[in-house]
């Protein structure tokens, strides 16, 4: 076991064949199906694994209670992602899944690629089912 860290995560991107990058804050992040999915280190010691996947589609403000409903439905069906709602300044809204982790004991190799692939593979299923929200938009 050792402690979590950008090289573990990294590694463990690779060994999967996925393509990432680092970007200015030098957080880790990846396209996955035309989806932002970001490997976050937090806590005190960097110890805390959020795996954030941001859906690519996006909806007007009269689609939040929708979106509400959708992720409550989600949540109580779905392990993961844990799924919710985020607001942005310009009037948008979009769906946000994510996978937490906690290694303040430390990690393995094989533990954080357990925890990688099911960060990805969750978060590409939401924002599948988010897709499949879109085209059943209601039309005024």
């Amino acid at each position: 076991m050792q402690s979590l860290s950008q090289e573990m995560i990294t590694d463990a991107l690779t060994a999967r064949g996925f393509r990432y990058f680092v970007d200015e804050d030098g957080d880790v992040a990846g396209n996955f199906q035309g989806n932002l999915i970001y490997f976050f280190r937090l806590g005190a010691g960097r110890q805390i694994l959020q795996i954030r996947a941001m859906v690519q589609h996006v909806f007007g403000i009269d689609d939040v209670r929708r979106l509400y409903e959708f992720c409550n439905a989600w949540n109580h069906d779905q392990l993961w992602p844990k799924a919710y709602v985020h607001v942005n300044d310009d009037g948008t809204a979009s769906v946000i899944g994510e996978v937490v982790a906690d290694w303040e004991h430390g990690v393995s190799a094989e533990q954080l690629d357990q925890v990688v692939i099911c960060g990805v593979a969750t978060g590409c299923q939401l924002a599948d089912a988010v897709a499949a929200l879109r085209q059943d938009r209601p039309t005024s």
